[in-house]
C-alpha cells in the first residue's frame, strides 16, 4: 500500500497557481534569453543541485567546485570520495535530463535500478548492493546518536511488491492530481520504501526531479528543488517532515503537510531561479558596458560574468564558452590580469582567475546583493 495523495485545500490551490505562473514566466524568459547566457545558467543550476543533494548525505563540495568537476577539470581540491560521489551523481542526473522528452518513456523497476547503479555502482559491495533491492533491514539513524533508529524501513521481503505498486502508480495517467503534487508524492513513496541498502535519499530526490522534468514546462535544470532542500535550514525541515510520518512505514495516513512542504520548496526555488536570472542579466549588461567603454572584445564578458556570479573562472571554461583556441583564451585572461581586472590564483592546470582590484565594482555589487524569499503560506 502507498500513501494516498491528499486533497489540496484553498491555500494549497492558491500556492500551486502561483507556482504555475512563476514557472510559465521562467519558461518565457529562458526561451527569449541568449543561448550563451542560458548555457552558463543551466550548468550552474545542475551543479548546484548535485552539490546540494550530495551535501544532505554528508558529501561536501561547493557548487563552483562541482562546476569545475562537471567541466572535466582534474585539479580541483576535493577528496577522492567527494569527487567520486559528485561525478556519479552527475552521471545519473545527465541521464535523467535526457529522459525529459523521451517519446516512448515508461517507468520500470529496471530503470530505477539502473539509475541506482549509476549513483552507487562505485560503492557496490556484498552488503551494499548497487542496482538491486536490498536483502536486509535498513534504518535511518539519529544524526547525533547512531544507536537510535528514527525510521525503520519495511521488511526486505515487502520491497519487490511495494516497488511494483509504485511503478504501476508512476505509469498511471492521473489527471486528478497536478504533476508537481505527484512528483512530491513519488519522492515520499520511494524514500519511505527505502528499497536499496544505500542512496535512497538521493534516488528519491532524483525521481522527483525526473517527474517534474517529464511535465515538460521547464528543462530539468530549472525544475529541481534539490538545491532548495540542500540549504541547512531546509534540510533540517526536510528531515523533520519525513519524521512526522512515523518510525515505521504507515502509509494509511494524511500527508498533507508533506505536500505543503514541497509546494513551499517549488515556490521558493522558482523565486531563487528568477532572482538569479535577473541578477545574471543585469550583471551581463554592466560588464558589456565595461568591455565597450574600455575597447575590449565583447567575448571577455563571459569570463568576467563567471567571476562575478560564481567567484572565479578557469581558462578551459572561457575557452569552451567562446569557442576560442587555448592560446587566444590564455592571451585574453593574461591581458585582463595585467590590467588588474582579474587576479590569477594557482599554477599551471590548477590556475583559476578571480576579481582583481580593477574589476568593475558595480557588476560585483549586482551579483552579490542577496535576495529575499517570501513564504507562500505566510500571512
Amino acid at each position: 500500500m502507498l500513501y494516498p495523495t491528499p486533497k489540496l485545500d484553498a491555500d494549497d490551490q492558491r500556492v500551486l497557481g502561483e507556482i504555475d505562473n512563476a514557472r510559465s514566466k521562467l519558461k518565457h524568459q529562458v526561451n527569449s534569453s541568449p543561448s550563451k547566457r542560458n548555457a552558463g545558467l543551466r550548468k550552474f543550476l545542475t551543479a548546484d543541485a548535485v552539490a546540494a543533494s550530495n551535501s544532505i548525505e554528508g558529501f561536501k563540495v561547493s557548487t563552483v567546485d562541482v562546476e569545475d568537476l562537471l567541466d572535466g577539470e582534474r585539479d580541483v581540491e576535493v577528496s577522492d570520495e567527494n569527487r567520486q560521489e559528485t561525478l556519479a551523481y552527475q552521471q545519473m542526473m545527465t541521464y535523467i535530463q535526457t529522459l525529459h522528452d523521451s517519446a516512448d518513456f515508461r517507468y520500470s523497476k529496471g530503470l530505477l535500478n539502473a539509475l541506482h547503479w549509476m549513483l552507487q555502482g562505485h560503492r557496490h559491495a556484498p552488503r551494499k548492493l548497487a542496482g538491486q533491492w536490498r536483502r536486509g533491514a535498513v534504518y535511518v539513524t539519529d544524526a547525533r546518536d547512531p544507536s537510535i533508529a528514527t525510521y525503520t524501513a519495511p521488511e526486505p521481503g515487502q520491497v519487490p511488491s511495494l516497488m511494483l505498486e509504485l511503478v504501476d502508480w508512476l505509469n498511471t495517467d492521473d489527471e486528478g492530481h497536478h504533476p508537481l503534487v505527484r512528483a512530491a508524492m513519488a519522492h515520499l513513496h520511494l524514500v519511505s520504501i527505502h528499497p536499496w541498502a544505500d542512496g535512497n535519499g538521493r534516488m528519491s530526490r532524483s525521481l522527483q526531479t525526473l517527474m517534474i522534468a517529464r511535465e515538460g514546462v521547464l528543462a530539468p535544470e530549472f525544475s529541481s528543488i534539490e538545491a532548495w532542500l540542500g540549504r541547512p535550514g531546509n534540510t533540517w525541515e526536510y528531515y523533520r517532515e519525513l519524521a512526522r510520518r512515523g518510525a515505521v512505514y504507515l502509509p494509511d495516513q494524511d500527508v498533507s503537510s508533506w505536500v505543503r512542504f514541497n509546494l513551499t520548496a517549488y515556490h521558493q526555488q522558482a523565486q531563487t531561479v528568477q532572482g538569479r536570472i535577473d541578477r545574471s542579466g543585469r550583471t551581463w549588461t554592466t560588464l558589456s558596458e565595461f568591455a565597450d567603454s574600455t575597447g575590449r572584445d565583447e567575448r571577455i564578458v563571459s569570463a568576467l560574468h563567471d567571476v562575478a556570479m560564481s567567484g572565479r573562472v578557469r581558462r578551459s571554461r572561457y575557452e569552451h564558452a567562446e569557442g576560442l583556441s587555448t592560446q587566444q583564451a590564455q592571451r585574453d585572461l593574461r591581458d585582463l590580469v595585467t590590467a588588474g581586472v582579474l587576479e590569477s590564483v594557482g599554477r599551471t592546470r590548477a590556475r583559476y582567475y578571480t576579481a582583481g582590484a580593477r574589476f568593475p565594482e558595480q557588476a560585483l555589487d549586482i551579483a552579490r546583493t542577496p535576495m529575499t524569499l517570501t513564504d507562500p503560506y505566510a500571512g
